[in-house]
């Protein structure tokens, strides 16, 4: 039995990639639909008559190019800072007492467990008196708190995994904190590093809330705003929406598949 279980392995692989990616190319055919076309009502994978004007046209309808450097540049900006502020907090977690630690973890989950919806008033009376509103930095305020403490507790335990020797050597040879956490624990942990860098920049790319209740201006408005823009301005053209939808989801896959070629390239002692 161990032995033919590797020959299963390969095409219980590919049928759950399939399945995973049958969303997917059901998007892309729906973005071909001719323009007014109804979406069909049974399964159909490929329109008869496919055509890439939707393509053209959502430049054309709306800004959607300045909607997605503004979603750009707020990732660009979000996802650095979560990954230092997220791993700086996990590594103090990781060196604090036990009783201590034990403590800021169960403050963590608790945090971790509030809906997404209670922060939605206090964070804009904050942002209101600090002149936040109208601006980028009330969409980058949650990455200077680690956007996240699920990404924190991510750190904290890849940071408590490494061997306690690592750390005394560092400090026996001399080492500030911010060095052992620069040149000893972070590239030891750069699994976790890609895979909050991954998550958070899903985070900033997808959001669609905090640009909504943040912002007025359209020149500041990002990505998941324009598509909401896009179909109030054509509730019937369903294939103009799924060509948005589609142009909007190619950057987070290609990145994913920039980050697993890499991977793949790499030995596991090197991950």
């Amino acid at each position: 039995m161990s032995r033919s279980a590797p020959r299963w392995r390969g095409p219980l692989r590919l049928l759950a990639s399939l399945l995973f990616l049958l969303p997917l190319l059901w998007l892309c055919s729906a973005a071909l639909y001719a323009p007014g076309a109804p979406l069909p009502t049974s399964w159909r994978l490929w329109p008869d008559n496919p055509t890439f004007s939707n393509f053209a046209r959502i430049w054309q309808i709306a800004p959607l190019a300045r909607y997605s450097a503004n979603s750009l540049i707020i990732a660009a900006i979000a996802v650095p800072l979560t990954l230092l502020t997220a791993s700086w907090a996990g590594y103090a977690m990781a060196h604090l007492p036990p009783a201590s630690q034990r403590r800021w973890l169960l403050i963590s989950l608790a945090v971790l467990l509030v809906p997404a919806i209670a922060l939605w008033v206090p964070r804009f009376l904050i942002y209101r008196p600090l002149h936040l509103l109208e601006s980028r930095a009330a969409l980058l305020a949650p990455a200077v708190m680690g956007t996240s403490p699920f990404y924190v507790l991510m750190y904290f335990r890849a940071f408590r995994r490494l061997p306690a020797a690592r750390y005394d050597a560092a400090r026996l040879d001399g080492a500030s904190p911010f060095a052992i956490w620069r040149y000893v624990a972070m590239p030891a942990v750069r699994s976790t590093t890609i895979a909050v860098a991954l998550l958070s920049f899903i985070f900033y790319w997808s959001d669609y809330i905090s640009p909504l209740l943040y912002l007025r201006r359209d020149e500041h408005f990002t990505l998941p705003v324009g598509l909401q823009l896009l179909q109030q301005l054509n509730r019937a053209e369903w294939g103009l929406l799924m060509a948005a939808a589609t142009v909007a989801s190619l950057i987070p896959i290609a990145l994913f598949s920039l980050v697993l070629w890499r991977l793949t390239r790499q030995k596991p002692g090197e991950w």
